[in-house]
Formats: C-alpha cells, structure tokens, sequence
C-alpha cells in the first residue's frame, strides 16, 4: 500500500513497541519517557507549549500528563495567571528519567545499529521536514 499516512502510522507502532519494550523495567512507555524528557529539559513549561513541542493536541496531552501525575513523576500546577497550567517535573520523576535514560539509549542504538548512521540521519531529517510540510501554517 503506497498510503502515506497508512505506512507511518505502521512505522510508528513497531519503532513505538521498539521503545516500550525497552523502557518497560524502568515502568514507562516511550511516550511518556518522551514527555519526561521534554518537561525536564523545558523546565517548568506550560501545558500548550508541551503540546506544540510534542505536536499533540491538548485533550490528549491532559490524558498522557495525569498517568504520569497519578504516579508522582510531574506536577501541573497554576500558571502565571488562572487560564494556564505548567507541568513541572517532580524530584521522583527525574529519578525515573535518570533510570530510563540507559534504556532508552540502548534502544536508539539498536536502532542506529539496524539502520547505519547515514539512514538514520536522512530517516530524522525527513520526519523534521515531514512534520514541517504538515503543520498547518
């Protein structure tokens, strides 16, 4: 099937197992790790810049940030004024995040192990310049 949309989504769910499995001892999925990551190296962040860095709507960005809140690992509090929200890493989650991290990197080096460096590079530059095609302007 020649469906774009089809084969990344197909691509997306084996690269996506790919990291679940790999994070799995540390207790996350790859999403979450992801979400992790972003909320510590953005610091406190609001909620709607972790969805545009994440390119994820809101609704489900809220679905994703109350799993990692139930288990301690983010905190949304108030913003600067009542209509936002900011999601801040708490101390049990860059615990978490430091036990992940080696996982993780050992899942991105099978992966670049599997593809070589230069397919790996063009693979990242052409989802930079895909995402970039698709975002609505």
């Amino acid at each position: 099937m020649d469906c774009t949309g089809f084969n990344l989504r197909k691509a997306m769910r084996a690269v996506g197992q790919h990291y679940d499995d790999a994070l799995r001892p540390a207790g996350l999925r790859g999403t979450q790790f992801s979400l992790l990551a972003a909320a510590k190296i953005a610091g406190p962040v609001t909620v709607s810049r972790l969805a545009e860095m994440a390119v994820m709507d809101r609704t489900t960005l809220t679905r994703n940030l109350n799993v990692l809140e139930k288990q301690g690992l983010v905190a949304v509090v108030p913003g600067a004024d009542r209509r936002t929200r900011r999601v801040v890493i708490t101390e049990r989650g860059v615990t978490v995040l430091r036990q992940a991290y080696p996982l993780w990197q050992q899942a991105q080096d099978r992966l670049a192990a599997k593809l070589g460096a230069d397919r790996l590079q063009a693979l990242r530059e052409n989802m930079a310049t895909l995402v970039d095609a698709t975002l609505p302007r």
